[in-house]
């Protein structure tokens, strides 16, 4: 498995594989694949909110992957997810 790059872009669509359920925590990010790329196994989410931006919900996850911070975004409404730097 590999790393994620330090020569992340401001935010990149990525593909991620979520476990959902209807716990104290309805959606746990496992691990996210860039275009290309091996699978990046998220170490921790140490964070969840969800924002409103017009009639859409984007749920952001705040995660370690090994030492680096990263935030997925799942944007409710094209049901896409976005990494960005955390």
């Amino acid at each position: 498995m590999k790393n994620i790059n330090n020569q992340l872009a401001k935010s990149e669509p990525v593909e991620v594989m979520a476990l959902f359920n209807y716990s104290r925590i309805p959606c746990q990010p496992l691990y996210f694949r860039k275009a290309g790329e091996d699978k990046i196994e998220i170490t921790e989410t140490i964070g969840a909110r969800i924002k409103f931006v017009g009639n859409t919900a984007k749920h952001i996850f705040q995660c370690v992957v090994g030492k680096m911070h990263c935030q997925l975004e799942f944007d409710s409404t094209s049901l896409a997810w976005t990494l960005t730097e955390g």
